[in-house]
C-alpha cells in the first residue's frame, strides 16, 4: 500500500506570513498522522523554510514509496532537513 494511503501530512504555520516572507523566531508544525488510527507518527518544529522543505519532501516520498519504507525511512530521519546554508 501506497503510503499517502496510510498516512497523512499536516501542516500548521505559526504565523499568517507564508515561508519565504516569516519571521525566523516563528515555528511551524509538521505531522504525519496515521491515517486509521489518527495517532501521530511523526512531528517536527522547524523554522518555516525548513518546514516547507520538508514538507515538500514528505509529500513526494508519500506519493512514491510504500507505508513500510516511507516510515522506516523517516523514523530514522526524525531530524528532518539538514539546516540551510547561507549563501
Amino acid at each position: 500500500m501506497k503510503a499517502n494511503r496510510a498516512y497523512r501530512l499536516l501542516v500548521r504555520r505559526g504565523g499568517r506570513a507564508p515561508a519565504f516572507l516569516a519571521d525566523r523566531e516563528r515555528l511551524d508544525h509538521v505531522e504525519v498522522v496515521e491515517i486509521p488510527t489518527g495517532e501521530v507518527a511523526l512531528c517536527w518544529d522547524l523554522e518555516p523554510k525548513r518546514a516547507a522543505r520538508l514538507a515538500r519532501t514528505l509529500r513526494t516520498d508519500l506519493a512514491q514509496l510504500d507505508a513500510l519504507t516511507f516510515i522506516v525511512k523517516w523514523e530514522d530521519a526524525k531530524a528532518g532537513p539538514p539546516p540551510e546554508r547561507d549563501s
